[in-house]
Parts: C-alpha cells; sequence; structure tokens
C-alpha cells in the first residue's frame, strides 16, 4: 500500500478511537454496579478549590476525557492532512509523521497500562501504519503527485 493510503488508514482509527472515547467520555458515570456508583458519587460530591476554582474530582476527570478526544481529532486532522504529501512540502511531512509515530507508540503503550487492550489497539495500529507510511515517503520514488 502507499504511504497516502496507510496515512488514511491510520486517521480512520484514530478517528473511530476518538468516538469511541468520547462515548465513554460521556456515559462513565453511568452505571449498575454499586461499588462503582460509590465511588463517582464521592467523585461529583465534593469540591474544592484548585487555581481560583472550585471543581470536584469528576469535573477535572470529565475536562480530561474531552482534552483526550480534542487530541485524538487533532492527531486524526494530521494523519489525514499530511496524506496529501507533495514533493515539495515531503521533508516537513516526513519529520512531522515520524514524531507522530511515536507519540502514537507512546499513547498506545499508555492505554495498555492504564487502560484496557481494546483501545490500545487502535493506537498501535496507527502507529504500525503511520511509521510504515513515513518509511515508505523516505523512498524517492514514492511522491509523484498529489492524486497519487
Amino acid at each position: 500500500m502507499n504511504p497516502k493510503v496507510l496515512l488514511r488508514i491510520a486517521a480512520i482509527l484514530m478517528l473511530l478511537h476518538a468516538i469511541g472515547h468520547t462515548i465513554g467520555a460521556l456515559s462513565w458515570k453511568k452505571t449498575p454496579d454499586a461499588a462503582k456508583q460509590a465511588v463517582i458519587e464521592s467523585m461529583t460530591a465534593h469540591k474544592f478549590p484548585f487555581m481560583g476554582v472550585e471543581r470536584s474530582m469528576a469535573e477535572y476527570y470529565d475536562g480530561y476525557g474531552f482534552a483526550c478526544t480534542l487530541a485524538l481529532l487533532l492527531i486524526t486532522a494530521v494523519l489525514w492532512i499530511t496524506s496529501n504529501v507533495t514533493p515539495h512540502s515531503i521533508s516537513l511531512v516526513k519529520n512531522i509523521l515520524f514524531v507522530l509515530s511515536f507519540i502514537l507508540l507512546a499513547w498506545g503503550i499508555d492505554e495498555l497500562i492504564f487502560f484496557f487492550p481494546f483501545a490500545a489497539a487502535f493506537s498501535l495500529l496507527a502507529f504500525l501504519l503511520t511509521l510504515v507510511a513515513t518509511l515508505r515517503l523516505m523512498k524517492p520514488a514514492t511522491v509523484k503527485t498529489r492524486n497519487s
């Protein structure tokens, strides 16, 4: 597969990841499990002052979740936009993609350690696709036209 297709597949994987993450971020407070509900109630019931505002741990948790969704959407956009590499932009695109591939690797490792394998699979597959696309872009004959 050419780099454009690999990067577009990686972008779609990260978009699906963002959608799944957003669904999880919007629904984490809803659970039939009594023990989980007790923790959630504790996280939402108590607010404390920090940097001039009063927030609960649940509000911080929500904020981190939505910030993560925005980061996933940014990654999706960068992958999609860089898939349109031109001979003029190839040097910059290779550098961006090389760094992004290892950020995706770190993201996937973080998900394996702190979350669950299903989420990590999206990031790790996107890492592999992005790295392979980057390595293929390093070959001079890879980029011919914007439409290839």
